[in-house]
């Protein structure tokens, strides 16, 4: 499995602005407000996720604990890529709000609606760096090779 490029994540990001953007076009109005639920779910997402990149960098690198078990490992791997996914994802359909709402700030629920995007976009992106903090954590370290002399 190779690690999530950034630039895949970027390109999520944008096909789904675009997509929210254009669906907002035809439904707003007929949208109840946007929750703002999301975005504490998506720190503690993300709290989660950066704890237990932390935990198994420490744990791979035999700094604490038991040793990290492969399978477990690998899915947190799966974990992480799909969550770097789905943050992408959030943060684009976020960014298709404001971008949508940018030019109705005047009026109450907009605005309400705009700040809430916004918070989303930021809580999305921070799941999306813990994300990949999670992935690069479960990367086993580069081992010396033995030279000749230690056989």
């Amino acid at each position: 499995m190779k690690p999530t490029r950034s630039s895949t994540l970027g390109v999520v990001a944008v096909v789904f602005a675009l997509l929210a953007w254009l669906l907002l076009r035809g439904v707003y109005s007929k949208l109840p407000p946007l929750p703002w639920t999301g975005v504490p779910a998506l720190l503690i997402a993300a709290a989660v996720e950066a704890w237990i990149g932390r935990d198994l960098q420490a744990r791979i690198a035999g700094r604490r604990g038991k040793p990290a078990i492969p399978l477990f490992v690998s899915r947190m791997v799966a974990l992480a890529k799909a969550s770097a996914l789905v943050g992408a994802a959030v943060a684009g359909v976020a960014a298709g709000f404001d971008i949508y709402l940018a030019g109705s700030l005047n009026a109450t629920v907009p605005r309400q609606d705009a700040l809430t995007a916004v918070l989303t976009l930021v809580a999305a992106v921070i799941l999306a760096c813990a994300a990949l903090f999670l992935e690069y954590s479960c990367r086993v370290p580069d081992v010396p090779e033995r030279s000749e002399r230690d056989d």
